[in-house]
């Protein structure tokens, strides 16, 4: 397993689930639904639109997808693959909790500042999943959630952190980091990595043990 040494955060490689750079034509229809879905909605937004949208005919989309529940797989999952990418190596790490914490939030913001539309698909869309779908992304969220889980209980008994409640404190800091996407500009006047160090502290800072606490 990496260390924190090996982070993936400011990898350049292609994302996972991004169409082919070889078919123009269907990176641009990942776009243009990813935008529409976030907009108006999944259930919302037709095939009729996309096409529109692309100035293509509708029966045309289909030489690049099977179908709309097909086309927001796609989308929700690359994001998602990306974030576990990134970010379960550093939390699986034998770094200590509060450094794998850090290193965890930084990456899940850095993929967030990058995939922005993708990640609020996935928190607001995801009830659109087939039923066999859904199961998989709320199975692989828990595992997801577990690795924060695990930091804290190690900062816990490495006594770098007081007692919490390690579901609430871990709802509490992907809560924070999944909201980002809702309110975060990438002209705004931090960057994603300040953003972090500013979350992070407040994280850490309502765990920490307090001088002179039993």
């Amino acid at each position: 397993m990496p260390t924190l040494n090996q982070t993936f955060v400011g990898e350049t490689a292609t994302p996972i689930g991004a169409p082919s750079t070889s078919r123009p034509r269907e990176a641009d229809l990942h776009r243009t639904a990813t935008r529409m879905f976030r907009e108006r909605g999944f259930h919302a937004t037709s095939m009729q639109d996309l096409a529109e949208a692309l100035g293509m005919n509708r029966g045309s989309l289909y030489h690049y997808i099977a179908s709309k529940d097909d086309l927001l797989w796609a989308i929700v999952d690359g994001g998602f693959r990306t974030l576990e990418l990134r970010v379960l190596p550093l939390l699986g790490s034998d770094a200590p909790g509060t450094d794998r914490l850090r290193a965890a939030i930084a990456a899940h913001l850095e993929v967030a500042a990058e995939r922005r539309d993708e990640l609020t698909l996935l928190q607001m869309e995801r009830r659109s999943l087939t039923p066999e779908r859904l199961a998989d992304v709320l199975r692989r969220r828990d595992a997801y959630e577990a690795g924060f889980r695990r930091a804290i209980r190690d900062g816990v008994e490495a006594g770098d952190l007081r007692q919490v409640d390690e579901r609430m404190a871990s709802i509490a800091v992907l809560s924070l980091c999944n909201w980002f996407t809702q309110w975060y500009r990438p002209d705004g006047p931090m960057t994603p990595g300040e953003i972090a160090d500013v979350l992070t502290s407040l994280c850490l800072d309502g765990m920490r043990v307090r001088d002179g606490a039993g």
